[in-house]
C-alpha cells in the first residue's frame, strides 16, 4: 500500500503545480457544519474530512435510499440485502456496517443487539429521506467525540425544520416495482416559536431479495415494502440566547425477505416489522458572554417484530435513554468544549439474553483555535461501560492556511467499538452462543490532506491509515472471538463546483482494506469506486445525471467468491409548471445492469419513478 501513499503525495505536487487564478475564481466556504467539532464551524476552517448534504441536493438526487444517497459519496461503500426495506450496511473509508456511528438530531440510534462486520445495527431503510433537513458526514475516527462505534466515522441526519413565514410543502409519486410515495410538512415561525411537522409514506411491491436462483433461501416471489413516519420540531426563544425545544422522530415500517434452508423452508413469507423511535428535549442558555450550555435528554427506540407466515416468531427492541450536557466556552485563542453524557441501554423481547442492560458515563474536553496561519484541534474523551470497564480515546490534528486558495491539514486519532449484547450473551439457539470475554475492537488512525479552494469550486485529495485490532468475528465459529488486525489504507479525490455552467461533483476512492495477518482484501470492499454527478438550471427546466462505479470484489474475507464489478447511470429531471408547482422525474440503473453488492442478493433493474411537488419558493 506504499504505492497509494506515494500515490497521494504525487497527486498533491501536481494540484499544486497545475492551478493558477486565471482558471478559478476565489472560493469563499460558508457552510457550517457541527458534526466535526460538535460546535458550529464553518466548513473552510475544519481539520476533518466532512460532506453536507442539504435539503435541495437530496430532492435532486437520483436516488429513493439513504443508504443509497450515501454510497454515492466520497469513501462510501453499501451493502444491500435485496429488495427495499431489507438490511443495509454504509461502510466508511472501509470499516464495518458496525464501525458507522449514526445520530438524529444529536442522539445515537441503532438496535444493541446487531453491528458487526456486514450486519448493521442502523436499520437505513426506516430512515425515509422525506423527513430529512441536512446529512453531514465525519469521515475518520470520532470516538473522542462521540464514543463507541465510531472508527470509520460518524453521520448525522437532522430532521426537517425552517425559519421564516409559514409553508406548507407536499410531494407525491408513483413508479416503477408498485412503488407510491408521498409526503406533507408545514413549518416556520411566530413570535418566538419555531415550528416544523412533516410526515410521509413509501409503499413497494419490490422485487425477488434472492437474484439465485440455486440459493437455499431461494422463493420466487415479490419482497414487499411498505413505511410510514412522522417528525415534529418546536423550539422556543424564551429571551435572547435561551431556548428550550422538543425533537419527535418515529418511523414505522414492514418488509418481506427471503430466509430458509430448504425448499418447504424457503417457501414460507417471512416479514419484519421495524419501528425507530428518536424523542429529545433540549435547554440552550447563554450563561455568560461566550459561554453557551446545552443540556439535551432523550430516547431513542429501535424494535424489531419478525413474523413467519404471520405469525410472530420473535421480538427484539433496543431502548437507549441519553443526557448530556455540553458547555462551548469562546476563550482568548480559541473555543474550548466540556460535556458530559449518559447512555443506558436496555434490552427486550423474547430472546433470554444473560445480562439485558448496561451504562455508558463519559466526560469529554475539546479545544479548537487558531495561531495565525495555523489551525489546531484537541479532543479527549474518557468512557466508563458498565460491561468492560473504561476506554480512553483521543484526537489531534493541525491545519496550515498556505494561501487564500490552499490549505493542508494532517491529523491523529483513536477509536473503539464496544461488542453488542450478541456478541457477549447470545442465547445457545441452533449451537451459537455469545462470548462474554470479548474486548472492545480497537483503532488509531492518521491522516494528511490537501485542500483548494476558490469561488464555485473546491477540490481535495485526503490519505488516511486506519488500523484496527481485536476484530470480533462470528466467521466459521460459534462464539465469536477477538482476531487480527485489518489495515484500511486509502486515498480519496474530491470535487465539487461548476464547470462551463454546469454544476459538478465527482470523487475517485482507492482502498487497500486487508487483514494484516493473512494479506488478503476484507470482503465486500472494492479496491476503486467513483462517483460523478453533473446537472444544470435552465429556466424552468432541471436536470441531473449520476454516475457510479464500483470495482470488483470478495463477497467474504476468505477471498473465496468473487462479486463483479459494475457501472450504474441515473437520471433526474424536474420542470417548473408554476412558480410553486413541479414536475420531477427520475430514471434509475437506465441500462438495467445486473450486479450484486452481496452474494445471492438482488439489486433493482431500470426503473422510473415520476412526481409532482408543491414547494413555494
Amino acid at each position: 500500500m506504499k504505492s497509494l501513499f506515494k500515490f497521494s503525495l504525487v497527486s498533491l505536487a501536481i494540484q499544486a503545480s497545475t492551478a493558477s487564478a486565471e482558471e478559478i475564481p476565489l472560493y469563499h466556504g460558508d457552510e457550517i457544519v457541527v458534526t466535526a467539532t460538535r460546535t458550529p464551524q464553518p466548513a473552510s476552517a475544519l481539520l476533518n474530512d466532512v460532506t453536507v448534504i442539504g435539503r435541495d441536493e437530496i430532492a435532486r438526487a437520483g436516488q429513493f435510499t439513504l443508504s443509497g444517497l450515501l454510497a454515492m459519496q466520497p469513501g462510501i461503500q453499501q451493502i444491500a440485502n435485496g429488495s427495499p426495506g431489507a438490511n443495509a450496511a454504509v461502510l466508511l473509508r472501509g470499516g464495518s456496517a458496525g464501525h458507522t456511528l449514526v445520530l438524529v438530531d444529536g442522539q445515537r440510534i441503532g438496535s444493541g443487539t446487531l453491528g458487526s462486520s456486514s450486519m448493521s445495527a442502523v436499520a437505513w431503510s426506516r430512515l425515509p429521506l422525506a423527513q430529512i433537513e441536512r446529512i453531514e458526514i465525519l469521515r475518520g475516527p470520532a470516538s473522542s467525540l462521540y464514543g463507541s462505534d465510531a472508527i470509520g466515522g460518524v453521520v448525522q441526519i437532522f430532521t426537517r425544520r425552517s425559519e421564516g413565514a409559514p409553508r406548507f410543502e407536499a410531494e407525491a409519486g408513483a413508479g416503477s416495482y408498485g412503488t407510491t410515495s408521498s409526503s406533507v410538512g408545514t413549518s416556520g415561525s411566530s413570535g418566538g416559536l419555531h415550528y416544523s411537522f412533516s410526515a410521509s409514506q413509501f409503499r413497494t411491491s419490490g422485487f425477488n431479495s434472492t437474484g439465485n436462483s440455486t440459493a437455499k433461501s431461494y422463493n420466487a416471489d415479490a419482497d414487499g415494502f411498505a413505511n410510514q413516519s412522522a417528525s415534529a420540531n418546536l423550539f422556543y426563544d424564551i429571551a435572547p440566547g435561551h431556548e428550550i425545544g422538543i425533537n419527535v422522530f418515529q418511523s414505522d415500517g414492514r418488509n418481506s425477505y427471503d430466509s430458509g434452508t430448504t425448499p418447504a423452508a424457503a417457501a414460507k413469507q417471512y416479514e419484519n416489522g421495524l419501528t425507530v423511535q428518536n424523542y429529545s428535549a433540549t435547554l440552550k442558555n447563554r450563561l455568560a458572554e461566550g459561554w453557551n450550555s446545552a443540556l439535551r435528554m432523550g430516547r431513542a427506540t429501535d424494535d424489531t417484530t419478525a413474523y413467519t407466515n404471520s405469525a410472530m416468531t420473535s421480538i427484539v427492541r433496543t431502548d437507549q435513554d441519553q443526557i448530556s450536557w455540553q458547555n462551548d466556552v469562546r476563550m482568548a485563542g480559541g473555543n474550548l468544549l466540556l460535556g458530559w453524557e449518559s447512555l443506558d441501554q436496555k434490552i427486550g423481547g423474547t430472546s433470554a439474553f444473560t445480562l439485558k442492560g448496561r451504562t455508558v458515563k463519559s466526560v469529554l474536553a475539546g479545544w479548537t483555535g487558531r495561531i495565525g496561519d495555523q489551525r489546531l484541534q484537541a479532543n479527549l474523551r474518557r468512557d466508563e461501560n458498565s460491561q468492560y470497564g473504561s476506554r480512553n480515546t483521543g484526537a489531534l490534528a493541525w491545519g496550515y492556511q498556505i494561501d487564500e486558495r490552499w490549505r493542508t491539514q494532517a491529523s491523529y486519532g483513536t477509536a473503539f467499538r464496544a461488542p453488542t449484547f450478541n456478541d457477549l450473551y447470545y442465547p445457545l439457539t441452533g449451537g451459537y452462543v455469545g462470548n462474554p470475554n470479548l474486548k472492545p475492537e480497537s483503532a488509531q488512525s492518521r491522516e494528511l490532506a490537501l485542500h483548494y479552494e476558490r469561488t464555485g469550486h473546491h477540490a481535495s485529495v485526503t490519505w488516511y491509515l486506519n488500523r484496527v485490532t481485536d476484530l470480533i468475528s462470528w466467521s466459521g465459529v460459534t462464539s465469536p472471538v477477538n482476531v487480527g488486525t485489518a489495515r484500511l489504507e486509502g486515498v480519496t479525490f474530491a470535487y465539487a463546483g461548476q464547470i462551463a455552467n454546469l454544476d459538478t461533483d465527482a470523487s475517485l476512492d482507492h482502498l487497500d482494506a486487508k487483514d494484516a495477518g493473512t494479506g488478503k482484501p476484507l470482503g465486500r470492499r472494492a479496491r476503486t469506486t467513483a462517483n460523478a454527478g453533473i446537472g444544470q438550471t435552465l429556466g424552468s427546466w432541471q436536470w441531473r445525471s449520476e454516475m457510479q462505479f464500483v470495482d470488483k470484489r470478495y463477497d467474504d474475507d476468505a477471498n473465496i467468491r468473487r462479486l463483479g464489478g459494475y457501472g450504474l447511470l441515473n437520471l433526474q429531471g424536474s420542470y417548473t409548471v408554476k412558480r410553486d408547482w413541479s414536475l420531477f422525474a427520475r430514471i434509475n440503473n437506465l441500462f438495467d445492469k445486473k450486479y450484486e453488492t452481496a452474494a445471492d442478493f438482488a439489486t433493482p433493474g431500470a426503473n422510473v419513478f415520476v412526481g409532482l411537488r408543491y414547494s413555494p419558493k
